[in-house]
């Protein structure tokens, strides 16, 4: 799941490397999955987007993906 959003994120940055994604999983609800994802300050605004439909798109698509193996989703996007 971590690697189909590393995809993502990263082909909508310029600065690919700057790119770091933490998973945490919390002993006390294993069904839930956060993420960090840590992107290059320019590169915010395209992660967002206008009125954060791309930030609201990618966290629908990981919700699906999240859904096939019966697990919830957080993803947080940080500088």
């Amino acid at each position: 799941m971590k690697d189909i959003l590393e995809t993502i994120v990263k082909h909508l940055v310029e600065n690919q490397d700057a790119v770091k994604i933490t998973e945490v999983t919390k002993p006390e609800n294993e069904n839930l999955i956060e993420f960090k994802v840590n992107v290059a300050k320019e590169d915010m605004g395209k992660i967002i987007g206008k009125q954060g439909k791309n930030a609201r798109a990618i966290r629908t698509v990981m919700k699906s993906v999240a859904a096939k193996e019966r697990k919830k989703v957080d993803i947080e996007f940080a500088e």
